[in-house]
């Protein structure tokens, strides 16, 4: 077979589908129930906690900060408005990732937050959350990303502030 005899059973995929920009607040519902936390336990994974959550409690926080934590790699990556999580994050957790956004477009040549002509090889894919309770409305959550073959880490601290879980400190490492 040459190099430019293509056999008649193969199928033609069409070039790479444009990313379209997505515009107003996160189209995902990242409000948690807040009902009182169940008396029954068990815990997911005792010993994480410093104070003990009930299993729904639980489910429903990693449910949250997996979408959250995925619009917020979306955000830096040029992919997401950064506006789509205002509501989700502190002032100044809102900043960081705005300026994160910036500097990794300026580095791209795309403008933030309306997505890249050719992304990379692989979009950023939240892998794991591990969420572990401070208190029954603060809670740490480690966060493992793919991007590509690479894997990287974010640390989230989030806090019922209003009456629904905000990000109050989110680290990239």
């Amino acid at each position: 077979m040459t190099a430019h005899h293509v056999p008649r059973d193969v199928t033609h995929l069409p070039g790479p589908v444009p990313v379209t920009a997505v515009q107003g607040t996160l189209a995902l519902d990242l409000q948690p129930t807040l009902d009182p936390p169940e008396v029954v336990c068990p815990t997911a994974m005792p010993g994480t906690d410093v104070v003990t959550v009930p299993l729904p409690v639980r489910r429903d926080l990693e449910r949250w900060s997996r979408t959250f934590a995925q619009a917020a790699v979306e955000i830096v990556g040029g992919d997401r408005p950064v506006s789509q999580l205002l509501r989700w994050t502190t002032p100044r957790v809102h900043a960081d990732l705005d300026r994160r956004a910036r500097l990794v477009a300026r580095a791209g040549a795309h403008e933030p937050g309306l997505g890249r002509r050719r992304p990379p090889a692989g979009r950023p894919q939240v892998v794991s959350v591990h969420p572990s309770f401070v208190t029954e409305r603060v809670a740490e959550v480690s966060i493992r990303v793919r991007s590509g073959a690479r894997f990287r880490a974010l640390a989230a601290r989030f806090e019922i502030v209003a009456g629904r879980w905000q990000c109050t400190a989110l680290e990239f490492a």
